[in-house]
C-alpha cells in the first residue's frame, strides 16, 4: 500500500545549521504518527515540509505517492493545526471554519452546511455565531481542528496544538483526538515534546535529536526496547548504566538501560531468583508523587538507581523505604536493555 508520507534522505540546512539531516521514515495511510523530540531536533522542520513551508535540501518526500519537492502548499492534500490556533479575531466560529470553503469559491449555503458538520464533529454545536475571543482554550482548539478538517485533507499535521492547554484539559484533549482520528479514518501527523502525549496517542511515533531519527516503532516498543542512550533517557524516565557500574550490576559491562518501575525492593531474608540481578544500597532520597513514590538509591557498587513504586495501599512512606536506610533491589535481568548510544557518565 502507497504510504501517505514517505521521505528519502531528506535535509534541511539554515547555514551551518543542520535541522534535518538525512532523515527517512513512512508513515503508512490512516495512521496516528507522532513526532517525538526536544526543542530544534528537527520534528517540526519535518512537518514544515511535508506541509510545503519549507523545502528540502536534498533528498525526496513524497504525499501518497506523489512528489512533493517544488510543490506550494495549496496543491497538497495536507492542512494544519498551529499551537497558537491562528483563529481570525474578528469572525465568528461559523466563518472560521468555513475560511477553507470560502476561498475556495464554495457557495455560502454548501459551507455553512459544511461548516455545521465540522463544528458536530468536534462538539461545539450551538457555538456558531461566538466569536474566538468568548471561548475556552479547549474550545478554540476544537475550532482549528474543524477549520483544517473542513476541506477533508488526507493528511492532517498537527503542530503541538495542546501545548497551551492546561493538564487535565491536555489529557482530555488527548482522548478525544484519538477518538476522533479514529471516527475520521485520515492520517495524522503530530509533532511534541511531550513523551506523555506520544506513548498515549500514536500508532507509531519517531524519536528525534539533533535533526535524526533515533528510533522508530510503537509506542511499546519503544518504551521497552530504547535502542540508544539519547532514547531510553528522553521517552519516559531510565536508568542509563555506564559499563563499568553495569558489569558489577548485571555481569555485563556493556550501556544498559533498566526503567525505575522494573526495580523492586527486596524484602528481608528474600532471595533474588534466578534470572534476577540483585544490588544493595542506601536510600538517599524519597519524593511522594501521590500515585507513586519516587526513591534515589546509591548503590555500594558505584553509581545511583532511581526506583518507582506504585502507591497501591495508601502511602509511599507507609509500605516503602525511608532515607537512609539499607535496602537490597532486585529487577530482572530481561528488564535491562542493552544501549547501542554512548551512556552519561556514571549510572
Amino acid at each position: 500500500m502507497t504510504p501517505a508520507v514517505r521521505f528519502e534522505g531528506v535535509s534541511r540546512h539554515f547555514g551551518a545549521v543542520r535541522a534535518v539531516d538525512g532523515v527517512s521514515f513512512e508513515v503508512a495511510d490512516g495512521e496516528f504518527f507522532a513526532m517525538l523530540g526536544p526543542s530544534g531536533s528537527g520534528k517540526t522542520t519535518c512537518l514544515r515540509l511535508i506541509a510545503g513551508f519549507e523545502q528540502p535540501d536534498r533528498g525526496h518526500i513524497e504525499i501518497h505517492g506523489k512528489t512533493a519537492e517544488g510543490l506550494p502548499p495549496y496543491e497538497r492534500d495536507v492542512n494544519t493545526v498551529f499551537q497558537d490556533y491562528a483563529l481570525f479575531p474578528h469572525m465568528t466560529v461559523a466563518d472560521n471554519v468555513a475560511y477553507g470553503p470560502m476561498i475556495r469559491g464554495m457557495a455560502k449555503a454548501a459551507r455553512r452546511g459544511r461548516a455545521e458538520e465540522m463544528l458536530a464533529l468536534v462538539k461545539l454545536e450551538g457555538l456558531a455565531g461566538r466569536k474566538p475571543g468568548q471561548l475556552s482554550g479547549g474550545q478554540r482548539q476544537r475550532v482549528a481542528l474543524a477549520r483544517a478538517l473542513i476541506n477533508r485533507p488526507r493528511v492532517l499535521l498537527l503542530d503541538e496544538p495542546l501545548g497551551a492547554l492546561d493538564l487535565k484539559l491536555r489529557e482530555q484533549m488527548q482522548v478525544e483526538l484519538k477518538v476522533l482520528q479514529r471516527q475520521i479514518g485520515i492520517t495524522f501527523v503530530y509533532v511534541t515534546h511531550d513523551q506523555g502525549e506520544a506513548l498515549a496517542m500514536s500508532d507509531r511515533l519517531a524519536v528525534f535529536n539533533e535533526g535524526r531519527v533515533e528510533q522508530i516503532g510503537t509506542p511499546a516498543a519503544v518504551y521497552e526496547h530504547p535502542t540508544s542512550a539519547f532514547v531510553a533517557g528522553f521517552v519516559g524516565v531510565s536508568n542509563i548504566l555506564a559499563p563499568e557500574v553495569a558489569g558489577h550490576l548485571t555481569g555485563r559491562a556493556e550501556a544498559c538501560a533498566i526503567r525505575p518501575e522494573k526495580i523492586a525492593f527486596l524484602a528481608a531474608g528474600e532471595a533474588p531468583g534466578a534470572a534476577a540481578c540483585a544490588a544493595e544500597g542506601e536510600v538517599t532520597e524519597v519524593q511522594y508523587l501521590g500515585p507513586t513514590t519516587r526513591y534515589q538509591v546509591r548503590l555500594a557498587a558505584g553509581g545511583q538507581l532511581t526506583v518507582m513504586r506504585q502507591n497501591a495501599r495508601g502511602g509511599g512512606e507507609a509500605h516503602g523505604a525511608a532515607a537512609g536506610q539499607r535496602v537490597r533491589l532486585v529487577w530482572d535481568r530481561g528488564d535491562v536493555q542493552v544501549l547501542g548510544g554512548a551512556p552519561e557518565a556514571g549510572a
